[in-house]
């Protein structure tokens, strides 16, 4: 006694070797529409689906497989069902072989129509899929071309297919409608935040450890966007990234982004250790690696411009490095790299982030969108009656797209489009400040003039006075602390310039 195969494909790679060898292994096939004019042109004999249901496509191919005949043949208990199978006349489907309409890539051709987009929604494809996935004791179902070949060995070699095999197909099935369905739902939704949160990642590699030894960790891409960031990277060479590489480096690429002069970010441990624009990518480099040369030592180091042979060259003679990120490099500077292999170089596309940011908690999420606010000069409120002059508000703004990335309480100083001191992640800002100006003593740099950045309000005006007494003369912070009008008199009394954002950057 023959058995069934049913095949209704968009993705038609491979379809027709792997009819064949069902037709030799005795099978016999059933399709649709534009499967079965093709299997028809390659000499596969097959069966239309009309011919099968007894009832014709209708309504431009949105009705042709939801058919009592397909899915009780699908869905039937060998046993159970029986004496019903019997009684209709219905014949029982052994392989379902179906891969959906390409939904996601017809909703982001800019091109596609509204009415083509919706076309592509499919509904008997996933009904299908679901109806043999779960009678998977009975029915396989193949949803992957690259699972074909592994369905014609376990047939040729055993004349029938595994359970377990079955049952692998069938939880690769629920996963592909799963994800199927939340493209449909992320295109009507986009990033809105509804009552149930869907979410669709794909692992894309397992990493050696996490944070630390004992700790698992994998790689997961956003599925249905343009990938970008960290997530669009290249591996040039190097070993294989490891938890803390991906996030360091995320950390590196998101920062550099915010700046359109040549910039080089040095990050160590999550927080930048050295920023620097300048006319090159060279000079920037030198200046940021000069900021703090400690703290550079193994650090991930990222550009917004194409790396140079002249560049590649200075990397890999002035510092242990661990990652070096930029949009692209020259020829000869991927060449020169190779003289240290274990260097990891990345090339990524630029782009500010614009994803939500997600932190897993105990039993839950918490999910927002991303701070990619950008604020320019016109935004900033002058509080104080000194007014800042142009080279103190550029290195103001400097200092704030930095201080975004440092963890809180963060303190930055800078001057001259260049990093001097940064304080990061401690429990009062004052001690930030502190930190931020110990590293501005320990390599040489004089805070006379420079502007310091802070990414929240400050409580009190300990903080003013400290950097008065360093030599700041200019200070952005948000404001909105119920002691503004205090801190601001310690500004006045400084003669200092201070600037108010009304934007906070915490980032803990």
């Amino acid at each position: 006694m023959s058995k069934n195969v049913l095949i209704s494909v968009s993705n038609k790679d491979g379809i027709i070797d792997f009819a064949k060898n069902l037709i030799s292994l005795g099978y016999k096939i059933i399709s649709t529409g534009g499967t079965y004019q093709l299997l028809k042109e390659n000499n596969v004999d097959a069966t239309e689906v009309s011919e099968h249901t007894g009832f014709p496509e209708i309504m431009d191919g949105r009705i042709k497989t939801l058919h009592p005949k397909i899915h009780a043949g699908i869905l039937s208990r060998r046993k159970i069902d029986k004496k019903i199978i019997k009684e209709h006349s219905i014949d029982e489907i052994d392989i379902v072989v179906v891969n959906l309409y390409p939904f996601y890539s017809t909703a982001k051709d800019p091109n596609s129509t509204e009415a083509e987009i919706i076309e592509k929604i499919d509904i008997g494809g996933p009904t299908m899929l679901r109806a043999a996935a779960k009678n998977h004791k009975h029915v396989t179902t193949i949803v992957d071309p690259n699972d074909y070949d592994l369905v014609t060995k376990e047939l040729k070699k055993s004349k029938t297919i595994s359970k377990s095999l079955k049952k692998q197909l069938a939880i690769k099935v629920f996963s592909h409608t799963a994800n199927y369905d939340l493209e449909i739902s992320n295109y009507f939704n986009g990033d809105q935040f509804e009552e149930n949160l869907l979410l669709s990642y794909e692992k894309t590699e397992s990493l050696r450890y996490g944070e630390n030894p004992h700790q698992t960790a994998s790689f997961f891409k956003h599925k249905f966007s343009k990938p970008y960031g960290i997530s669009s990277s290249i591996l040039h060479q190097g070993k294989e990234m490891s938890y803390n590489n991906i996030a360091d480096t995320d950390t590196a690429i998101d920062c550099v982004c915010n700046f359109v002069e040549p910039t080089c970010v040095i990050v160590k441990h999550a927080n930048p250790c050295g920023v620097s624009s300048r006319k090159n990518i060279l000079d920037a480099y030198q200046s940021a690696f000069e900021s703090d040369p400690t703290s550079a030592f193994g650090g991930i180091i990222a550009f917004n411009e194409k790396v140079s042979d002249e560049v590649a060259k200075k990397l890999i003679g002035n510092q242990f490095l661990e990652v070096v990120a930029a949009p692209a490099y020259s020829d000869e500077s991927l060449k020169i790299f190779m003289a240290k292999p274990n260097v990891r170089v990345l090339s990524f596309e630029p782009k500010i982030n614009d994803r939500n940011k997600i932190l897993s908690v105990s039993g839950g999420l918490l999910i927002q969108s991303a701070d990619n606010k950008i604020i320019a000069e016109d935004d900033l409120e002058v509080v104080t009656k000194r007014e800042p002059n142009k080279g103190e508000i550029q290195n103001a703004l400097f200092a704030w797209k930095v201080c975004k990335y440092v963890k809180s309480n963060a303190i930055v100083f800078a001057a001259n489009k260049q990093t001097l001191g940064i304080g990061a992640g401690q429990m009062s800002r004052i001690d930030s400040g502190k930190i931020a100006a110990s590293k501005a003593k320990e390599f040489g740099f004089s805070l006379n003039g420079a502007s310091m950045a802070s990414d929240a309000f400050f409580p009190f005006r300990d903080n003013v006075d400290n950097a008065h007494e360093l030599g700041i003369k200019c200070i952005i912070q948000p404001g909105g602390s119920i002691k503004d009008e205090e801190v601001i008199q310690a500004a006045n009394e400084a003669d200092m310039s201070m600037l108010f954002t009304k934007v906070r950057h915490f980032r803990h």
